[in-house]
């Protein structure tokens, strides 16, 4: 490995089952040691150049035994990233250098399949760990003893466990620090091992101990890193007859998913990048940077190894005394491009570190007394100091003491006395004999799935006839014991009787999931059928063999098929977006629909795991996926992008908050950190300000429609009653808004003011009223009375929300926005505006601050808030009896005066019928034209005769605007005709007062009140009434009016006929 600088490969995998449903392009190249990456939304590509870079996507078969098998010289397999990289381990270990081999990438991208790999492929760390052994095998040199021990740790939240060990010390294992030595693991299990055969042992039993703490906690490996450590020592004599020791200590680190290092995600988050979970890999991030800034000349860079348990651990591989190789693992499909951009910047940045290796080799004989000597001076220190050295300090010199001692007895102990110590603690640990395969081969049984596949299968629950109780561990009665997420004292019971083998909740409580659907009662197994138990405990069962097919091929039902089902059985699929994992085509040009769907399922267990730490922890806090529509608020109603929030409610004090994706994340790790906490007695009482399951209250969207302004653009009125729908389609709200034309002083134009060609309206002022009246059955306050709303628009250049004032506590909120917009000079581009946008008016709901903790409030408290609401609400009840009230007073003094009308047009009627129809008495010296009663009902030219010109308003005593032609006679016109042209303008203003209370009775029945409104409901129902009843006389003087009228006209005209 020539020079020091980080060794740096890239590979990229196939596609997975769910990519290849979905006809996913991909979007990464390889021309020898180079890498090119394309952007699938522009075309766009980068290349980077690398040591080695390795495509594995395809170009392979699998053969009978499940090896993948080479087909194009193109494809890279395991032997052949083993002997580029692995290789190089070894070759380092003999000559005495220290040697780190890390994966990095995203979840899902391969890293673990490249160090461990899977079933008959297997990865660089068994087949380094098998040329060791098989190098060792081959020493023929008597005085030269070669000595490997190992180790195995795993890293989750800052903390650090021993996988090697059963029992776990609360708080992890303690990293110290050793003036030569550097960063180490206070007690960490070093096992001395003579073979491959015992390391693939203790990498089987590390696996069952990571298994079974990923369910406890679902810290699955996307969360947590692994740290592989093989101490290979060589004792010989040296030329000049002294016992020597070369020394190296080879890390293979399996890192935690590199999306989870986003610290962007958090954005816009009071508690931004808080978790401890996320600290490691964004400080190896960190050091990475700065190594690179180091090795590009800058000077006085702090490297920042000590921010994280990881770093400091990899102090040596990274810039210290060790020869590293990064392999970056890549996926191929378009909607991983950011995450494989990013890993690809990762990677090129790494390439950049320079580390100083020299080679561990030093007498036995003088790391002996080295050690002896600076045990006497440690223990002169202490002694020296007596009780006047500091607590801290005085237990740091004896750690050290401690550790120089353990090396010493290390160093003087024979290599077969710790292989025998290794054999007598790995029996005394292990006296349980592991099932046989003829077990699983005669009965049912269950194996886990963990989102990383070497964790799947590791647990398997073999299922005998007789019944099985399985719950939490530590309870009495439980035969199976979990320790998951949400998993209760006795959670399910499962019998096996008669080749049938059935499953039920234990307790009502108990969340049990078959094939993505809860169940409540006994249901029988089938085979290769999915369970869920509580929130994260995933397993499969495989059934009686009778019922087995050959083959089962049961390695399709892994994470991704678990919780795609799971998805779908949610509905989410359902007419909103399309499943692949059907098969069904999905193609480029639905990625994003495709993307959406991805994000909802990855979302999905950590809502569930959430939820479950929140109701352990007694929260009262609840997570929902939704799907969030952006067309909600496109004014040209397009189907534009969507996207995952989680709605989050405070089940106690009925807060909401929406949270994007990033955010949730974000969140869920700090709440991880809490629950943790919590399950080791530590108090959680903790502020409102750190608390993760709070945020300040803000405004939520409630829904939105469309007002097209097509009909502006005709100068035409637009008065609708529109549904209010939300993301998911949902009605929330019923709303009445107006987009009326107008004067410059807000007066309402008649319809003459019609435009028949739009292009009419160019270089023209422009005045128009938009009216927001109320809403109805609001949906957000009907949960909650506390609650107000709003609604909003943006219009044409408006940045800024035009809004109405926030109406509480009513679900039938009354706004009364009227805003005049003027135009003074309508250009094409606003007449092209109002032809093509709507105004989409969106509901927004506020919240009470009041209501804003998650901490239980005082008695008192909540009856002063209640109080006040329930003041409110009574003033809000009391403005609208009074409004009501007048309008019934306004009502009754139309309705008089129209029932005076009515009287004088009758009493008219009735003198008219009295005097005969006959020309002028001019005898008796008569004018019948200044008769008072003609001049009330005057007359006009009949139908199809005279002239209609000259026409004037003669009535000034009843009111009534009637017209008359002065080209005939008063006394000789067709009464008849007149008297239905007086008759038609009465009806029509008759009819405009019926439309009013006819508008104002619909307006009051549409109300919604509560029961607990008391003597304002029976006012209100009673005002109802008077309403009603003043409408039936109305209508019953107007047919009256109607038939006599009608009758009058007939017999005028049979008497005109005779």
């Amino acid at each position: 490995m020539p020079g020091d600088s980080v060794k740096v490969a890239v590979r990229v995998r196939p596609f997975n089952q769910r990519e290849k449903n979905a006809n996913s392009k991909c979007i990464i190249s390889m021309s020898g040691k180079s890498t090119t990456i394309t952007n699938p939304a522009n075309g766009e590509t980068k290349t980077f150049g690398f040591d080695h870079s390795y495509w594995s996507h395809d170009g392979f078969n699998e053969n009978e035994d499940g090896v993948y098998e080479q087909t194009s010289n193109h494809y890279a397999d395991q032997r052949k990233v083993f002997g580029d990289l692995g290789q190089g381990v070894l070759d380092n270990a003999w000559q005495g250098y220290n040697a780190a081999l890390f994966a990095y990438g995203q979840t899902g991208s391969g890293k673990s399949y490249s160090m461990i790999g899977y079933g008959p492929n297997k990865g660089i760390v068994p087949i380094t760990c098998g040329e060791l052994f098989k190098a060792i095998g081959k020493n023929d040199e008597d005085k030269k003893q070669l000595q490997v021990t190992f180790s195995m740790l795993e890293i989750y939240n800052e903390q650090v466990r021993d996988l090697l060990s059963k029992q776990t010390q609360r708080g992890g294992l303690k990293v110290r620090q050793h003036p030569k030595m550097g960063f180490y693991v206070d007690g960490l299990k070093q096992v001395a091992v003579r073979n491959y055969g015992q390391i693939e042992h203790l990498m089987d039993q590390g696996t069952v101990n990571r298994t079974t703490a990923s369910t406890n906690m679902n810290a699955t490996s996307s969360r947590s890193h692994m740290v592989i450590t093989i101490r290979f020592k060589q004792v010989f004599i040296n030329e000049i007859g002294e016992s020597t020791t070369k020394t190296s200590e080879i890390n293979l680190v399996d890192l935690a998913g590199s999306e989870r290092a986003d610290s962007t995600g958090a954005t816009g988050d009071r508690l931004k990048e808080g978790s401890a979970i996320n600290q490691s890999l964004s400080t190896l991030g960190n050091v990475i940077s700065a190594l690179a800034d180091l090795a590009m000349g800058k000077k006085k860079v702090l490297v920042p190894y000590r921010d994280s348990v990881l770093t400091k651990l990899l102090q040596s591989a990274l810039g210290g005394n060790s020869r590293t190789i990064m392999i970056a693992a890549l996926s191929p499909a378009a909607i991983n491009y950011d995450e494989t951009l990013g890993t690809l910047r990762y990677a090129d940045r790494a390439k950049k570190i320079q580390n100083k290796a020299v080679i561990n080799e030093s007498p036995t004989d003088r790391l002996i007394r080295e050690l002896k000597e600076e045990n006497a001076r440690l223990l002169a220190q202490i002694s020296k100091a007596g009780g006047g050295l500091a607590t801290g300090k005085s237990e740091a010199l004896e750690r050290l003491l401690e550790e120089n001692e353990r090396q010493m007895r290390d160093t003087q102990l024979s290599w077969e006395q710790k292989l025998e110590e290794a054999k007598q603690e790995w029996e005394k640990s292990h006296m349980m004999i592991p099932q046989s395969d003829t077990e699983w081969n005669k009965y049912p049984y269950i194996e886990n799935i963990n989102e990383d596949p070497q964790l799947s299968g590791v647990i398997k629950h073999c299922l005998h006839p007789g019944q099985y109780v399985i719950g939490k561990a530590g309870n009495k009665g439980v035969t199976i014991e979990l320790r998951g997420l949400g998993i209760q004292g006795q959670h399910a019971v499962v019998c096996n009787t008669d080749e049938r083998l059935t499953i039920k909740p234990a307790i009502q409580a108990a969340k049990i999931l078959v094939n993505g659907a809860f169940i409540t009662e006994e249901t029988q197994l089938k085979h290769c059928d999915r369970i869920v138990l509580g929130s994260s405990s995933l397993f499969l069962y495989v059934g009686f063999p009778s019922h087995r097919k050959t083959p089962d091929n049961l390695d399709k039902y892994d994470y991704n098929f678990f919780q795609t089902e799971l998805a779908e059985v949610s509905g989410l699929s359902e007419g909103m977006l399309m499943s692949p994992r059907d098969g069904g085509s999905l193609s480029y040009d639905t990625s994003a629909a495709l993307r959406v769907f991805q994000e909802y399922i990855d979302l999905l267990p950590k809502i569930e795991e959430a939820n479950a730490m929140s109701q352990e922890m007694k929260k009262g806090v609840k997570f929902e996926p939704e799907v969030k529509n952006l067309a909600s608020h496109d004014s040209i109603g397009r189907d534009l992008e969507k996207s995952v929030i989680v709605k989050v409610t405070n089940e106690d004090t009925k807060q909401v908050w929406i949270w994007p994706k990033p955010k949730f994340i974000n969140r869920k790790f700090l709440i991880e950190d809490l629950y943790m906490k919590w399950s080791e007695g530590d108090s959680i009482d903790i502020g409102q300000s750190q608390d993760p399951f709070w945020d300040p209250p803000e405004d939520i969207f409630l829904g939105s429609c469309h007002i097209w302004l097509q009909s502006l653009a005709y100068c035409m009125a637009v008065d609708e009653q529109l549904e209010m729908h939300s993301y998911h389609g949902k009605e929330e709200a019923m709303i009445q808004a107006k987009i009326m034309p107008c004067d410059s002083k807000g007066r309402l134009l008649s319809d003459e003011a019609l435009v028949l060609d739009p292009s009419d309206l160019l270089g023209k002022r422009l005045d128009f009223v938009i009216i927001v009246d109320h809403c109805m059955g609001v949906k957000w306050v009907r949960e909650n009375s506390k609650r107000g709303v709003y609604c909003g628009f943006h219009f044409y250049e408006c940045q800024d929300l035009i809004r109405s004032k926030t109406v509480h506590s009513s679900n039938n909120p009354k706004f009364n926005f009227r805003k005049h917009f003027t135009i003074e000079k309508v250009a094409p581009d606003f007449l092209n505006y109002v032809q093509t946008h709507a105004i989409v008016l969106e509901l927004w709901g506020t919240q009470c601050s009041s209501a804003a903790s998650t901490s239980p409030k005082k008695l008192d408290v909540e009856q002063e808030a209640d109080i006040d609401a329930l003041k409110f609400q009574l003033e809000q009840q009391l403005d609208e009896f009074e409004s009501l009230k007048a309008a019934s007073v306004k009502l009754k003094k139309e309705n008089f005066k129209l029932r005076q009308h009515v009287d004088k047009l009758k009493g008219a009627l009735q003198l008219a019928k009295s005097r005969p129809r006959s020309a002028p008495d001019k005898r008796e010296g008569k004018d019948n034209s200044r008769d008072p009663i003609i001049n009330h009902v005057a007359t006009i030219h009949e139908v199809g005769g005279g002239s209609q010109e000259s026409l004037k308003s003669v009535s000034s005593d009843t009111g009534v605007t009637l017209r008359h032609s002065t080209n005939s006679p008063l006394n000789g016109g067709s009464l008849d005709v007149e008297i239905a042209k007086g008759l038609k303008v009465f009806f029509r203003d008759v009819r405009g007062a019926q439309k009013k209370l006819q508008s104002l009775r619909d307006l009051g029945s549409s109300a919604q009140l509560n029961s607990d409104n008391g003597s304002l409901k029976e006012a209100f129902q009673s005002q109802q009434t008077l309403i009603k009843e003043t409408e039936e006389k109305l209508s019953t003087c107007v047919v009256a009016l109607k038939e006599t009228m009608t009758t009058v006209i007939k017999r005028k005209r049979q008497e005109a006929g005779e």
